[in-house]
């Protein structure tokens, strides 16, 4: 049976990172693609070299050539900017739009038949927008959003009530930003509901939005403290936890962005919701009941997307009007440059023969000055010789009187 093939485009810190998890879980062979020459073949070598202590016979590669994920069965995209400190996820639309638009024509030409997973932010920007660039089915593009945002949400439950995060259950719909909305109804301590908790004596009301809120800041906390970059370890993780329940066909439930349509009142959108993922991609999506407060949230998170989405298309339709008004301005040179050197040849031309004409005029005025000159150099020399021939004359005269 042949090994399965996963594609990582982008080797910086989470590419890496997913490329070592998916050895250690055998998932199968692992190619790293990145732009920068060395990378992804180093960080390949690197891996490769911890098999023999980690236990893993995964095949690992490193590529600069889209040629090499062909075939892929899975694609998982980190690539692109990462947050900086000051940088909220948004602020990245303009420089990774361009870095997934190219992605996406990649995965079109060379494996459309993989299943994707987006991480780049702004996820739900980016994960729609190389959807619709690659032209593969919805069912087989998603974004790796809610499975990070859960886990942290979890993280902090089981920090606060000093339990295993094995016994708590959370999810968090909407976008991958500050409207995300963590659903404490739908979360469980071994399966006792957060408000229950709170009746119990366990927390208190504040001290769970307090959790909430660091779980919406979540990504923006890592980011504060590293300085340099954004989360990786995490984000990889989720990933491949997405990537896994689709090769092995788990059917896992995670929150993840999904194509909506019609599902939860939204129409044609990417937007985080639980689904069901197996060997088919996205194989249902899991429509929960909220209560009017929770609506409230999940509308402002989906309008949110909706205007990020918006602010992608304009950002690539810009690009398109500035390509083409470049491409317009080459072809009127390029109409305009022969002409122009015509032009240039004829006046040089011109000039040319005026200075020949004038180098004519002044060689035949020379010529002239220098036959005047002749003429009355000759005309000289004969009076001289007049006057000389007159002098002699008169002296024979005088010498003949004598």
């Amino acid at each position: 049976m042949a090994r399965k093939k996963i594609v990582l485009i982008g080797a910086g810190n989470i590419g890496g990172t997913l490329a070592h998890l998916a050895g250690l879980k055998n998932l199968g062979d692992i190619v790293l693609f990145d732009i920068m020459e060395g990378m992804p073949k180093g960080k390949a070598l690197d891996i490769s070299q911890s098999s023999p202590v980690d236990g893993f016979d995964a095949a690992l590669s490193g590529t600069t050539n889209y040629r090499d994920i062909a075939g892929a069965d899975v694609v998982i995209v980190t690539a692109g900017v990462a947050r900086k400190p000051g940088m909220s996820r948004d602020d990245l639309v303009g420089i990774n739009t361009k870095i997934i638009a190219s992605v996406a024509e990649a995965i079109k030409k060379h494996c459309p038949k993989a299943f994707v997973i987006v991480i780049t932010n702004p996820l739900d920007a980016m994960v729609g927008l190389l959807q619709k660039i690659s032209g593969l089915p919805p069912k087989k593009v998603v974004g790796m959003a809610g499975v990070l945002d859960s886990a942290r949400f979890r993280y902090f439950l089981a920090e606060e009530f000093n339990v295993s995060v094995k016994d708590v259950s959370a999810f968090v719909l909407g976008g991958h930003g500050d409207t995300m909305v963590p659903l404490a109804r739908y979360s469980t301590v071994a399966g006792i509901p957060l408000p229950d908790l709170v009746k119990m004596g366990w927390t208190t009301r504040e001290r769970l939005d307090h959790i909430i809120q660091r779980t919406r800041a979540g990504g923006a906390e890592i980011v504060g403290l590293l300085k340099t970059g954004s989360a990786f370890y995490a984000p990889a993780s989720s990933a491949i936890a997405m990537a896994e329940a689709y090769l092995r066909d788990r059917k896992r439930v995670f929150p993840c962005a999904a194509w909506l349509n019609g599902e939860y009142g939204v129409q044609g959108l990417y937007v985080g919701v639980p689904v069901v993922i197996g060997g088919e991609g996205v194989e249902r999506i899991i429509e929960i009941t909220l209560n009017a407060g929770e609506r409230r949230m999940f509308e402002k998170s989906v309008a949110a997307v909706r205007g990020l989405l918006e602010s992608t298309e304009g950002t690539m339709a810009a690009k398109k009007k500035a390509a083409k008004k470049k491409t317009a301005k080459r072809k009127t040179a390029k109409r305009k440059t022969p002409a122009k050197k015509k032009t240039v040849k004829r006046k040089t031309a011109k000039k040319k023969t005026a200075k020949r004409k004038t180098a004519k005029k002044k060689t035949a005025k020379r010529k002239t000055a220098k036959k005047k000159t002749a003429k009355r150099k000759t005309a000289k020399k004969k009076t001289v010789k007049r006057k000389t021939a007159k002098k002699k004359t008169a002296k024979r005269k005088t010498a003949k009187r004598k």
